[in-house]
């Protein structure tokens, strides 16, 4: 009976994490969706860009929205909480416009693997870290490394 409880409770953390995992993850929404003080953000920040899309997640209990633009050929994603304020903003960058020590680190942690895309990953207008989507083989993976090119934690 012990055991049956174990594996019952095994189970039922799996489904939980499951469940907690797929409420991180962002919903499209429209832009008619989007909480007026986030509009007011919206129309600030997309002028001169297209807008590709809109989504909403949750974090920790806090509402977040994304508005993802394409600025000059480049992505650019900003994330607002509520009342508009920018939390993040991931932008597309050119890999051969990044300081060597961050191209070093970027390469070094792709091993083999090809480097993509390239994100800058800021917050305050302070880069805290770049993300590169790396292929190797068939399998696509994420890496960062720090604003100097180091290990990212």
């Amino acid at each position: 009976m012990l055991r049956l409880t174990g594996k019952f409770l095994l189970v039922a953390a799996v489904i939980g994490a499951a469940f907690a995992i797929a409420a991180a993850q962002e919903k499209k929404i429209s832009r008619a969706q989007l909480p007026p003080a986030v509009e007011q953000t919206v129309a600030k920040e997309s002028t001169g860009a297209t807008i590709k899309g809109f989504a909403m997640e949750i974090e920790k209990g806090q509402k977040f929205y994304e508005l993802s633009l394409l600025v000059n050929g480049r992505t650019r994603d900003i994330l607002m909480d509520k009342t508009g304020a920018i939390v993040e903003v991931e932008e597309e960058v050119a890999f051969d416009s990044l300081p060597p020590n961050v191209q070093e680190g970027i390469k070094s942690a792709a091993g083999r693997g090809t480097i993509g895309v390239v994100e800058s990953l800021s917050k305050n207008g302070q880069i805290l870290a770049y993300e590169a989507h790396v292929k190797t083989g068939k399998k696509r993976s994420e890496i960062k490394v720090g604003p100097n090119g180091e290990k990212a934690r």
